[in-house]
């Protein structure tokens, strides 16, 4: 069982990096020597498997545009959503679509021409550039950062209202007590460390602010011989699905018109001593000859379809500049 070969490998000290898909049906897992043979590039707080100096620099200016979803067609899934969140039956769900996009840039390109903390290429078939951490385990300390809430930055007193908005508070606390219930199921000892802070985004159509918090747990000192049951005790995330998550996952299947695929799945890299992965939002996926730029944003009963449409667009960028 794959699960028992992730376990193998961190209690042996291997490192490796580990794909896994949004519903947990397809996992790669690889030795990180190996990743390169086939094609799996990946930058992850700096550590990196390709050589950035072989790379040729890319002076040409990206063109980037998109083809969203009509609104009919999101306002639609969007009523599903919402006629579900009346019932009580979740009290957040995320909601994506793709966004089919025409760039002059490879996906290898945008890969190695993005600015992010973790970016992955995956055989020609996806690219993702996520700003979200998943979850990181340092000297027995299991860590989750959960992103939600998202403003445009040129908006006036942008910081003041995304801290204060009734909608994105609500949103984000929800998240955060989703995650420290999953963190209890593998931790003990849980406590949020870092509340509502924000991060900056720079992109080629807009800027970005959005809101993040910090849960930790702590993990027994052989927690290297479980990584693998961690990971499928606490998968989905949280922070792309929703809560009650059981339910919620129910709720998505019947909103979303498509398949997510590998899209808001995880990835993440062991070195030997410490594993740090990031939920893959941010992504654009490849079929045949055409872009797919996946994306969305959380709905709850305080929501407006308009300004969810025009979130789930705003999430539609590449940080290239």
């Amino acid at each position: 069982m794959i699960i028992n070969q992730i376990n193998q490998f961190a209690l042996n000290k291997i490192p490796f990096i580990v794909i896994i898909n949004y519903d947990i049906s397809k996992i790669k897992i690889i030795p990180l020597e190996l990743a390169a043979q086939e094609h799996i590039f990946y930058e992850i707080n700096g550590k990196s498997n390709y050589d950035k100096k072989l790379d040729i620099k890319n002076d040409k200016k990206i063109k980037f545009e998109i083809f969203p979803v009509l609104y009919k067609q999101y306002l639609h899934s969007f009523n599903i959503v919402y006629q579900n969140l009346m019932r009580g039956n979740s009290y957040l769900t995320n909601l994506t679509f793709p966004t089919k996009v025409k760039t002059n840039y490879t996906l290898y390109e945008i890969f190695t021409s993005v600015s992010a903390p973790c970016k992955l290429f995956y055989k020609d078939e996806f690219v993702c550039f996520s700003p979200e951490p998943f979850v990181s385990i340092e000297d027995n300390i299991i860590s989750s950062f959960p992103m939600k809430g998202t403003i445009d930055a040129n908006i006036e007193n942008a910081e003041t209202i995304i801290l204060n908005n009734f909608k994105e508070i609500a949103e984000h606390n929800t998240i955060v007590d989703l995650i420290r219930n999953d963190l209890n199921m593998v931790a003990e000892n849980v406590y949020v460390k870092k509340f509502k802070y924000l991060s900056y985004i720079k992109t080629n159509r807009k800027n970005l602010i959005q809101m993040s918090s910090q849960i930790c747990g702590e993990l027994e000192n052989s927690w290297e011989s479980r990584l693998g049951n961690i990971l499928l005790s606490i998968l989905p995330a949280g922070s792309v699905t929703g809560a009650p998550k059981k339910k919620t996952l129910e709720i998505i299947k019947l909103a979303e018109p498509y398949d997510r695929g590998w899209y808001t799945g995880i990835f993440g890299i062991f070195d030997g001593k410490n594993f740090y992965s990031y939920v893959m939002i941010r992504y654009i996926e490849k079929k045949g000859n055409d872009y797919y730029f996946k994306s969305g944003g959380g709905i709850t009963v305080n929501s407006c379809p308009k300004n969810e449409y025009q979130e789930m667009i705003n999430k539609v960028y590449v940080p290239i500049y």
